[in-house]
């Protein structure tokens, strides 16, 4: 087994870095007027072939594989100073994107995947509703066949890029006697009749990322727009998270790769007690921990990225990177505060911020209860 990366993706992971420094981080800075990203950085995404990463070539993506995709979401991550903005990026490609391209019919991926795969086009997933959060596949949203078409009736609850997307995968139930068995996915055009989003909401963390309710009041949605056969909306959601919660999760290894950078460098620089703050003990373990939970949940989400790859059952796997990562990053977001001290809770050295957008990581993809529930299972619990 070799899931350490390779020269190749090395390289791929620097482009991102420095594409991110360069040109998306200023853009950021020069943001005006909108708590979450604009058109020019979201072309920038697509400019470098973030949204596309793994989407194939034929339509319109780079086609690289797992472990690829998330050494370049790492990069770009350590380099784009809104973590909200990745965020973004990556449920675009892994919750709405790939799905189409790996269960939608030839005629519809070639209609949305390379609008998706430039930037033309933003993605979104819904699923989410207010009594189907955890309990993922009980949805009240219905889908009814009316002839050549289904009309669609329901809400939304936390559509990420919901305020701006162009298209949305929206899953809802055709046949709600069968269970999760009855559900099907449709690709759902912001201009259909019937369909509305409600305002931005304001979240702890990933500010930079919109999120929103949005509501289907009898859209009527043409037959050919359902990916893949009726009844698998829920093996399509299942392989989505699959994508999200390995590859996604490298955006975290990218900010708590750029946090203990700081980390260290702060306590080199500031003295306390006549000596360097790094020299006393409680701050270096903190430090090391820092080092031990990065390197760790780098080592767990490559093995998953590996595997997925390879085409081999990696649930498990999955889970426990995705567990790992996103715990870690609450924990180190902590322990930076506490290395910084005050310097730490002023909103200007962005070490807050890292910590604010950690913890929405517990929740989104499947909470940590979750992820502990499917790692007992594959330990035979």
């Amino acid at each position: 087994m070799e899931f350490f990366s390779t020269a190749q993706q090395d390289r791929l992971y620097d482009e991102a870095r420095e594409f991110a420094e360069e040109r998306v981080s200023p853009a950021v800075r020069q943001r005006a007027g909108s708590p979450y990203f604009g058109e020019h950085e979201w072309r920038l995404c697509g400019e470098l072939g973030l949204l596309g990463a793994c989407v194939p070539p034929q339509y319109g993506g780079r086609g690289h594989d797992a472990l690829t995709v998330a050494r370049i979401v790492e990069g770009f991550s350590r380099g784009c100073t809104d973590t909200g903005l990745v965020f973004s990026a990556c449920a675009h490609l892994f919750a709405c994107a790939m799905p189409i391209v790996e269960h939608a019919d030839e005629q519809l991926k070639k209609r949305v995947v390379p609008r998706m795969a430039s930037g033309e086009w933003v993605g979104a997933n819904a699923i989410t509703e207010a009594d189907a959060g955890s309990d993922v596949f009980a949805l009240s949203c219905r889908a009814v066949r009316d002839g050549d078409r289904y009309v669609i009736t329901g809400a939304k609850s936390y559509v990420t890029n919901g305020p701006v997307a162009d298209c949305f995968l929206v899953y809802a139930s055709t046949e709600p006697a069968h269970g999760y068995l009855g559900i099907s996915a449709f690709v759902v055009e912001r201009e259909t009749p019937g369909l509305s989003c409600g305002a931005h909401f304001d979240k702890v963390g990933l500010t930079g990322a919109p999120v929103c309710e949005v509501r289907l009041e009898q859209a009527p949605v043409d037959a050919r727009n359902r990916v893949g056969p009726e009844g698998s909306g829920a093996a399509i959601f299942r392989s989505s998270m699959d994508w999200e919660r390995a590859c996604l999760f490298a955006q975290y290894l990218g900010v708590m790769d750029r946090q203990l950078d700081a980390v260290i460098a702060f306590a080199k620089r500031r003295r306390q007690f006549g000596k360097a703050l790094g020299r006393h003990q409680a701050v270096a373990h903190r430090a090391a921990d820092m080092k031990l939970r990065l390197d760790a949940g780098r080592l767990l989400l490559h093995r998953a990225c590996w595997m997925k790859t390879q085409g081999l059952e990696c649930t498990l796997e999955i889970s426990l990177a995705k567990l790992a990562i996103s715990e870690a990053a609450v924990t180190s977001g902590i322990d930076a505060i506490q290395i910084f001290g005050g310097e730490g809770i002023k909103s200007e050295t962005g070490v807050a911020t890292a910590l604010r957008d950690a913890i929405p990581g517990t929740v989104f993809s499947g909470t940590s209860e979750i992820q502990r529930d499917l790692i007992a299972r594959g330990l035979g619990l």
